[in-house]
């Protein structure tokens, strides 16, 4: 993904644009499969995200005796 560090706002912005540039036809058959692995790869990469921050969020309310 770069050698700039990815975060999830910046993973779902560029999941909305390839959304979007399907949605509008913008991206040429040349180009339609890259894009697809793309879009899986950034759907993945939000996936562990907010797994991986629920379940700090769930250890976090534990130890503050929330839950």
């Amino acid at each position: 993904m770069g050698t700039e560090k990815t975060t999830y706002t910046k993973a779902y912005a560029e999941l909305e644009q390839i959304m979007k540039d399907l949605q509008e036809d913008k991206i040429s058959v040349d180009d339609l499969s890259k894009k697809v692995k793309r879009a899986v790869e950034l759907i993945t990469f939000c996936n562990d995200m907010l797994r991986s921050t629920e379940e700090e969020v769930s250890k976090l309310v534990k130890q503050l005796g929330l839950a």
